[in-house]
């Protein structure tokens, strides 16, 4: 495997620092190896770059793309990365690939021909769809933890940036229900993957979808609007798509269920570790002291339950990993949750962690937008917060009952629901008090709602 040994390690320190989905923001960090795993076309190479943290002995790996010139270029002064002897091409200068077009071009055509690559990339492609090759890239700015570039209205190659050997299940999951032709996900065509890395994954572009909770902020907002209206009569009521997503949600469910099977773990198997997040996130948000003992008492509930039936699930669900098209609903982004380590996203969990990351979604849409909206007058903010339940109620409602359909809940099955939503809210808790304080509130004041009912 080629490597490169001479890249300017503190030009890449600052590339990725200033990057939006560098993970370690905040961390102090050096950039402790440089290993090149191959060549998608002349001078456009993959790099992974090892960071070790001051404060620990973590570390991470991220991948960098990178086109390299040895000549500057103009239409990519946005994107330098720095400039350092190659190793094959001597003096170059290196650029984020991400935004240049002719690298991401390449990309798409080793999908075509992926003979023309070196190194350990393997460009896997799947069956069934006619690539469009000739597609022009740009890049999707609203990505975070990974960089998308769309290709026309054809496809969309999301690349990872933070790599763990092993599966991503965001790839595995989405090559299952492909195959078992679910209609609640995007297609996936391909993927790129070196040795036991997986790096990048190619799936069908959704040219006519929306942001679930951008239509959800919609349809409160069309609520508020409306004084004296309830939640069903405004013409933006969202509970008939609260119910579609049910439907999507269920049936997702049991795709994943016939494709990975499933297994039993012991309730106080779960119980302990929604304890230890708990003891956790009370370090970070002291206001979570007074629910302890009630968020315990939910917990304990779990516990008493001897097996619990866990399977493959997305494990990070709420209205932002959903997209509406015109011919129904999509989930996206079965990475799971960023933060937890690739070992822990893998292994099954119970469908009812995905239920309460829906339901913690439909009770945050409303009182977001409430937070958004100009303090008033005390009547106000209480008629506001009243309106804000109602709305929330409603489509907690209709897609819980859409999503269990006639069998409703099991006694066991309301006991984990419950310490699941207050265990996402604990999370929100966290979340919100190290990225978005003035928030803090909204999950707050939802472990206080929870814990009294």
């Amino acid at each position: 495997m080629a490597t490169t040994t001479r890249p300017d390690r503190d030009a890449l320190h600052d590339f990725i620092s200033r990057a939006r989905w560098f993970g370690g923001k905040g961390r102090a960090f050096t950039v402790s190896g440089v290993r090149r795993i191959g060549t998608v076309a002349p001078g456009v190479v993959v790099e992974l770059v090892e960071v070790a943290y001051d404060d620990s002995a973590d570390r991470e790996l991220y991948q960098l793309p990178l086109s390299l010139y040895v000549e500057e270029q103009d239409r990519l002064e946005h994107a330098i990365v720095g400039r350092w002897e190659d190793d094959d091409l001597g003096e170059v200068i290196a650029y984020d690939a991400l935004q240049d077009r002719d690298a991401m071009t390449a990309y798409l055509r080793a999908f075509g021909d992926p003979d023309r690559t070196t190194g350990a990339l393997d460009f896997v492609r799947l069956e069934g769809h006619d690539l469009d090759l000739d597609a022009v890239p740009a890049l999707f700015s609203g990505e975070q933890s990974n960089s998308s570039v769309l290709y026309g209205d054809d496809s969309v190659l999301k690349i990872f940036r933070k790599v763990t050997p092993g599966e991503n299940p965001d790839i595995t999951t989405h090559q299952v229900l492909t195959e078992a032709g679910s209609t609640h996900v995007a297609a996936l065509f391909g993927w790129i993957e070196s040795d036991d890395l997986h790096l990048a994954m190619l799936q069908q572009f959704l040219r006519t979808a929306s942001d679930g909770w951008e239509q959800a902020l919609a349809s409160v907002r069309d609520l508020f609007a409306e004084a004296d209206l309830h939640a069903e009569e405004v013409g933006g009521d969202f509970a008939g798509e609260a119910r579609r997503l049910g439907v999507a949600l269920a049936e997702v469910h049991e795709q994943l269920r016939a494709a990975f099977g499933t297994s039993v773990v012991a309730g106080s198997a779960i119980a302990d570790g929604m304890q230890r997040r708990l003891s956790a996130a009370v370090h970070v948000v002291p206001d979570l002291v007074p629910f302890v003992d009630g968020a315990t008492a939910r917990f304990d509930a779990v516990r008493d339950l001897p097996e619990v039936a866990v399977q493959r699930i997305h494990s990070d669900l709420h209205l932002g990993q959903t997209m509406r098209t015109v011919v129904g609903w999509k989930l996206v982004d079965f990475e799971g949750e960023p933060a937890r380590p690739l070992a822990e996203r893998l292994l099954p969990d119970t469908p009812w962690r995905d239920v309460a990351g829906m339901l913690r979604s439909f009770d945050y849409a409303p009182h977001a937008v409430a937070e958004s909206l100009p303090e008033d007058d005390p009547d106000v903010l209480g008629q506001r917060a009243h309106r804000a339940e109602e709305w929330a109620r409603r489509n907690r409602k209709a897609f819980l009952s859409a999503y269990c359909g006639e069998g409703g809940l099991s006694d066991a099955d309301r006991v984990l629901l419950t310490a699941y939503i207050i265990d996402k809210a604990v999370y929100e808790c966290v979340y919100e008090a190290r990225n978005r304080p003035a928030w803090l509130p909204i999950p707050l004041s939802g472990v206080a709602r929870l814990i009294a009912e």
